[in-house]
């Protein structure tokens, strides 16, 4: 028999149960999905191949060499180790963003972005400088009298790259031609062995290249001219000569180790070795099959050989992916094309970005009479409001404007970049698609609210990048909203536009959508969605971005609190920023329980703070944010939406306040997208980026709620206007 008290405590139990039911089940599902996430996020067997050490490492460096090079008929000998080994796309990119012959060799000796003292000029990279290398008179090394020179510049000056790192790793090395001496010369200059050219007799080369286990080969540079194709034969039947002195148990990598000229280019890698066949070559730094940076090349031979890597290498070592194609030509084709791709997106997207940028500035210079017009015609002495017609044309057009950017990464779908003028294509496929976008929200049968069509607009940015990110960013890379493979920041997950494009999308639909739910319910709507975001921003399997995560995380704090009420101050700031910060211990911590080679780029960098090596990073970051401000259309984007947003807008004559206080989850969705595209750009190294991709969405969607508000403050102010002659009985006196 139940005592009184347990009565009670059960009813009190039942009256809690059905007041916070709702509540409870919610945050319950929010914790569920973050565990299947964490679940997710644990880590995982790498999927490269595990190999066994070998004896001899040999690399051939050829500046310039593409897969384009590379055919049966006219280098043989080269389309037979590919077929034979695992192939990729190399990213040459060195200290500088064009990598001519010297910083490519540099490089390959620092296993880390270094360059060397042959600028180029005119975007011609000059010959490498064979006289620098001095053989030792009657013996068999030689001396480099510029290398502590050259050590101590990279050294102070790009990110601490250690020029000699690769030579001071192993015992011994060869080196076969002028490039090869600077990568293999140690930091006072010293060659152990050197070798103008390989020796002409079969068993002379192969002495040669097994007196040491590295071995390093310069097989000259493919010119820029209609006799490239004669030089890539020549330089196959050199390597003809490689293949048959290589020692046995060997590793052989041949790469394209520098550019000869912009714009910059993919090259071409190959590497034979036990566990090296028939593959796709990857690493951790680059975490896409199929590509590889010339950093890796150092580390990749140093692990093979079983001895300890440098902690000045900046690479990691190269494995093997199993899926490439059984059809070598086929293989050769998909990298081919995506340095065709590579190159033309680096020769468009900053004339895109210009395009879009007048584009929305005349949208903000056509919207400014059209809001002051209508928020005039409100009194009862009021000028002419707007036509009907001028209204749809300004929302259409906002809509388009908010629509380009993802327009443009669906545009990659259109191999725009195989056309005989990639940018025209580009732009006609860019505007169908957005044509087609704007066509299909304005359609869409919307409620009398404008939060629907806010909703459905913002939406399309966030999907579109989520379902790219979830299927393994094909979209991003290489993409006119992604990232380059030729600039060596990021070859997987989510690039800076793209996070700016995903966060101002999921900031702004959460806040439309819980703008729409009851009061108490509004802060777990955008809670629970951008839980969603973060981890798909930060997660190291999907966006791999962790300081996106902290600026999503840092907005979506803020869009929570702000969305009952309130506006943006120092104190949330700050603590959205830490939290911001949680967000990412949280995933680092997940990333240092992998092994070594298989952290990302997050995971190194905390080891690297533990260790004192992170403060090249640190300072790269902030030097890639000044050259981000400073050279990209996002910034003066940035720059023109935050003027039209503050003196035009946020005045009593744009009704974005009046907005604001009518729909404060929409608020904080705007507050959100703004905080997490800044902070997430700026702790990424790219500047306003991030910010100015958020504000080409943001903007316009501002624009249509403001329209749309002071819209329905005209139409109430008419019915009022008219009740007022009514009651008065003189309609002239009230309506001049």
């Amino acid at each position: 028999m139940s005592t009184p008290a347990k009565r009670w405590s059960a009813q009190r139990l039942r009256r809690w149960w059905d007041l916070h039911w709702r509540g409870t089940l919610a945050w319950f599902a929010v914790a569920a999905m973050m565990f299947v996430a964490g679940i997710e996020l644990l880590p995982r067997p790498s999927n490269g191949t595990e190999h066994d050490t070998v004896e001899y490492v040999v690399i051939v460096g050829v500046t310039g060499l593409r897969w384009d090079d590379v055919t049966p008929e006219n280098t043989p000998h080269l389309w037979n180790l590919a077929q034979q080994g695992s192939i990729a796309s190399l990213s040459v990119r060195s200290a500088r963003s064009l990598t001519c012959s010297m910083d490519g060799w540099y490089t390959l000796s620092a296993g880390a972005r270094a360059a060397g003292d042959d600028e180029p000029v005119d975007g011609i990279c000059p010959p490498l400088n064979g006289e620098g290398v001095e053989p030792d008179p009657g013996g068999t090394g030689a001396h480099i009298a510029t290398q502590e020179t050259a050590v101590n510049r990279n050294r102070s000056q790009n990110k601490g790259a250690e020029v000699g790192a690769l030579a001071e790793a192993v015992r011994c090395t060869v080196a076969v031609g002028p490039g090869a001496a600077y990568a293999t010369a140690r930091p006072t200059g010293r060659v152990d062995t050197y070798a103008s050219t390989l020796p002409e007799k079969p068993e002379r080369a192969a002495d040669l290249l097994s007196s040491c286990a590295l071995s390093v080969v310069d097989l000259g540079a493919l010119p820029e001219t209609p006799q490239r194709a004669s030089a890539a034969a020549r330089m196959d039947a050199e390597l003809a000569r490689v293949l048959a002195a290589r020692p046995p148990d060997s590793l052989l990598m041949v790469a394209g180790v520098a550019d000869t000229e912009a714009p910059p280019r993919l090259h071409a890698a190959i590497a034979d070795a036990p566990g090296m066949t028939g593959g796709w070559l990857s690493s951790a730094s680059t975490n896409r099959p199929g590509y590889i940076q010339l950093v890796d090349l150092a580390p990749t031979a140093v692990q093979a050989l079983g001895q300890p890597l440098s902690r000045a290498f900046q690479g990691v070592p190269a494995d093997v992916e199993d899926d490439r194609p059984d059809d070598l030509a086929e293989a050769i084709e998909d990298l081919a094309d995506a340095d065709h791709q590579a190159k033309a997106q680096h020769s468009t997207v900053g004339n895109y970005l210009m395009i879009l940028t007048f584009g929305l500035f005349v949208l903000f210079a056509v919207a400014t009479p059209v809001l002051h017009r209508m928020r005039r015609g409100h009194g009862p002495v009021g000028i002419t409001p707007p036509s009907p017609w001028t209204m749809r044309m300004l929302v259409g057009s906002a809509v388009a404007g908010a629509l380009s950017l993802p327009a443009a990464i669906l545009s990659d779908l259109v191999p725009w970049w195989r056309a005989w003028n990639p940018f025209l294509v580009f732009m006609v496929v860019s505007v169908t698609i957005t044509l087609a976008l704007t066509a299909g929200a304005l359609l869409m049968p919307r409620r009398r609210t404008p939060l629907r069509l806010m909703t459905i607009v913002s939406s399309v940015g966030a999907i579109v990048v989520a379902i790219d990110v979830l299927t393994g960013g094909g979209l991003q890379l290489n993409g006119i909203a992604g990232y380059s493979a030729l600039e060596g920041g990021r070859y997987s997950g989510l690039g800076s536009v793209g996070f700016g494009v995903f966060a101002a999308g999921l900031m702004m639909s959460a806040g439309c959508i819980a703008q729409n739910t009851e009061r108490r319910w509004r802060p777990l709507v955008i809670a629970a969605l951008g839980t969603i975001g973060i981890l798909i921003v930060g997660s190291p399997h999907l966006g791999a971005d962790p300081a996106g995560a902290i600026g999503l995380t840092a907005g979506v704090c803020l869009a929570a609190v702000i969305s009952t009420g309130g506006w943006l101050t120092f104190a949330r700031l700050a603590w959205a920023t830490l939290a911001g910060f949680g967000v990412m211990l949280a995933f680092a911590a997940i990333d240092l329980t992998r092994a070594e080679a298989d952290r990302g780029p997050l995971g190194r960098f905390v080891a690297g703070v533990t260790s004192g090596t992170s403060s090249g990073t640190l300072r790269a970051i902030a030097e890639s944010d000044v050259v981000a401000l400073a050279t990209s259309w996002l910034t003066v984007l940035v720059i023109g939406a935050t003027g039209f947003v503050g003196l035009v807008l946020l005045r009593p004559s744009g009704g974005l306040k009046r907005a604001f206080g009518l729909y404060p989850a929409v608020r904080g969705g705007f507050v959100g997208a703004a905080v997490a595209s800044v902070l997430g750009g700026l702790l990424d190294g790219s500047g306003l980026y991030a910010a100015g991709a958020a504000a080409a969405i943001t903007v316009p969607l501002a624009v249509i709620v403001a329209l749309r508000v002071l819209a329905r403050a005209q139409v109430r102010g008419e019915k009022r206007r008219r009740r007022i002659v009514t009651v008065g009985g003189s309609v002239g006196d009230r309506s001049s």
